[in-house]
Parts: C-alpha cells; structure tokens; sequence
C-alpha cells in the first residue's frame, strides 16, 4: 500500500506542478504574443486559468487522502504544504478570479485600454498581482513538498 500511496503524491505533484509550469511559462506568455487582441487572449488565460485550479483542487484532494494510506516521515509537513497549496488555489479561484471577471465585464472591452490611473484598471492589475503571488506560493510549495517526498525512505 505504500508503494500506491508514494505513486499517488507523486503523480498529483507532478500534475500540478507541471501544470503551473506549462501555464506560467508557455501557455500565457504565447497567447498575449500571438494573439491581435489583448482581451482575447485575457479570456483564453482566464478560462484556462479555471481549468488549473481545478486541476490544483482534485491533485490536493488526491495528495492529502494519500497521506492517509501509509505512514510517512514527513506527513505533518506535507500535509501543510499541500494545505497552502489548496488554500492559495481556492483563493484564487473562488476570490480573485470572481473578482477580475467583475472588472473585466463592467469595462466592456480591454483592460489595457484604460489609463494607469483608472481606479478599476488599478483594482485589476492589484488584482492580477496577487493573482501571481498566488500561483507562485503554490509552485514553491509544491516543489518544497516533492523535496521533502524524495528524502523518504524507499519501501
């Protein structure tokens, strides 16, 4: 049962890990190069953005109940920071995303378009900061948890 449970919180950590790499590194950067239109590839971001929280939420689901199936070292510290995985993944989904959507429907067109001083501009790119600062905790804790995963003792 050990060797499933390992199996387990390294697949979910290497999901969601690669995922936030892949969105982060490729798939944002390309589609604001390619596209024409910066709102386009605003909404393209946006919704993939959703699909990796959802991806994050069901890895974090999967990573904790595997921590229940054998006994680990480091359980305590894996299970914290997969904790504040999920908890700066919820955040994001469920209080910054809303958020930047409400912003983004009530200018009726591109961001960008508004001046830097335009309070809802400012709300927005507060926003997509904290955003940021969001999925790069997350990154980072993820890559602490696979630290700590790979100094446990093989079965």
């Amino acid at each position: 049962m050990r060797s499933f449970a390992r199996f387990l919180l390294v697949l979910s950590l290497v999901v969601w890990i690669g995922s936030i790499v892949f969105f982060s590194f490729v798939l944002a950067p390309t589609v604001f190069s390619v596209l024409p239109a910066q709102e386009i590839a605003g909404a393209i971001v946006g919704r993939s953005l959703g699909a990796l929280h959802r991806i994050g939420l069901a890895c974090g689901v999967v990573f904790l109940a595997a921590t229940f199936l054998a006994t680990f070292r480091q359980v305590k510290a894996l299970r914290l920071l997969v904790g504040l995985m999920l908890l700066c993944t919820a955040l994001s989904q469920f209080r910054i995303t809303p958020q930047m959507e409400s912003i983004r429907a009530a200018v009726g067109g591109s961001i960008q378009a508004l001046p830097p001083q335009d309070a809802g501009r400012a709300t927005f790119d507060r926003l997509h900061r904290t955003s940021v600062i969001l999925e790069g905790v997350v990154l980072l804790s993820g890559i602490g948890a696979v630290a700590l995963l790979s100094r446990e003792p093989r079965d």
